[in-house]
């Protein structure tokens, strides 16, 4: 469900009219809808009612302020990965105790914020790791609350590149060394051993990995408060997938939290969640100006203004995006388009051989399902400025992060003395 839709032959985003958007913008430029975000966080909570769940916007997915702020509005807390993701949650207005922190190479200086801060739980995912947090908490007279990312082995995800649940994936700690980790955790004077955590991937677009997962997570939980641990929380990371318009569209909230509801209520844990795409990917899009419409041999080029370093998504993932004129031409022929952008790589492209009205230049393109991985992973490659972000409510529209000048993007930069 999203708020974008055609009346009358013009795209709109909620009630703001995507062409006259872009004509006083210029494109490209991220359009996000409050209205869906809002919807999406609800439906999310609402399949959990009465568990009295965290759940935790993964910021990786859209880190803008103005999405943390709506979400934090609607109680939602904040999964962190850094130590920027940590102060863009707190000054959104996110409570720290609604924080948890994951990842893999947190670094001494990202504890000490984290813990300064307060937050509800650290994700620990190694040896390490677990050494250090306790010795940054020693150092500031605190208890760090863990639990540890144990990795259950299970393959999910849409894409081998965001599958990170299996032994070979870089996340997390292996299953057989769990138990003797946790134990030594309880010795430590700086970690108060809390919860499990696992995340098995991203995009998943069935239960049953999820199912396999709980169920080898419900026996750890079992064997750990065997061994004396205090085990009241079970992190469950996110990767619920959305329906991006090439597959199958994934389970609804309410058949997942009815799986998850069912696997855990023997277990008496608090549940966190880490939804992000689930929330953020529908309710953005991207929106691009074709720019040449170029006839190759074999195929037809659609060149637009919009490319990889704003939306890297097919080119790293081979991800599929839904594309949609944004002004429908009445019994437009249909063509095969390559729908590609102006950054000097092959990989540049958005679609391939898709079937699209008939494009010429001038005319503007909605990349849709662009709210999650779109914004936050984009680049300055080839000198082209971060492309601005813009939230609608309504008939309201406020730009959220402009476009910079060419000036302010070299102002970061220096030369040596000696070149002078």
């Amino acid at each position: 469900m999203h708020h974008f839709e055609h009346r009358n032959g013009r795209l709109y985003a909620e009630d703001v009219d995507v062409a006259a958007l872009a004509g006083e913008i210029g494109t490209p430029f991220y359009v996000y809808s409050e209205a869906t975000l809002r919807r999406h966080v609800r439906v999310f909570a609402t399949a959990f009612a009465g568990a009295d769940p965290l759940v935790a916007f993964s910021v990786k997915a859209n880190s803008n302020l103005a999405v943390l702020k709506i979400l934090a509005s609607e109680g939602a807390g904040a999964d962190v990965v850094s130590a920027g993701e940590l102060m863009r949650a707190l000054k959104a207005g996110i409570a720290p105790e609604n924080i948890v922190f994951s990842g893999v190479g947190k670094t001494g200086e990202e504890m000490k914020a984290a813990l300064d801060a307060g937050i509800y739980q650290f994700n620990v995912e190694s040896a390490p790791e677990l050494e250090a947090l306790n010795d940054v908490a020693l150092a500031l007279g605190k208890r760090a609350p863990m639990a540890m990312r144990v990795n259950p082995d299970v393959a999910a995800g849409g894409h081998d590149k965001i599958s990170t649940g299996r032994k070979e994936d870089k996340f997390g700690v292996a299953w057989d060394d769990a138990r003797a980790l946790y134990a030594h955790a309880r010795g430590l004077d700086g970690i108060e051993v809390v919860g499990v955590d696992f995340h098995i991937g991203s995009q998943i677009s069935d239960l049953a990995p999820f199912e396999a997962a709980f169920t080898k997570a419900a026996g750890l939980i079992a064997d750990l408060r065997a061994d004396g641990c205090t085990i009241d929380r079970l992190d469950v990371g996110g990767g619920l997938g959305i329906p991006y318009g090439d597959k199958t569209p994934p389970p609804h909230p309410d058949d997942y939290a009815g799986l998850i509801k069912k696997l855990t209520a023997p277990l008496d844990v608090r549940l966190i969640f880490e939804p992000g795409r689930m929330i953020a990917g529908n309710a953005g899009i991207l929106v691009t100006q074709a720019i040449y419409v170029k006839e190759g041999e074999a195929r037809t080029f659609l060149i637009v203004d919009a490319a990889m370093n704003d939306l890297i998504r097919p080119a790293l993932y081979d991800a599929h995006h839904e594309i949609q004129p944004v002004l429908l031409k009445e019994n437009a022929p249909e063509k095969l388009y390559d729908v590609v952008g102006p950054v000097c790589e092959s990989s540049d492209f958005f679609a391939k051989q898709r079937a699209l009205p008939e494009f010429r230049a001038g005319d503007y393109a909605a990349i849709m399902s662009a709210g999650a991985y779109g914004a936050v992973q984009a680049s300055q490659y080839n000198t082209r400025p971060l492309v601005p972000e813009v939230m609608v409510n309504g008939d309201k529209h406020a730009v959220i992060r402009r476009r910079p000048t060419f000036e302010e993007m070299l102002a970061l930069e220096t030369t040596p003395d000696w070149l002078s």
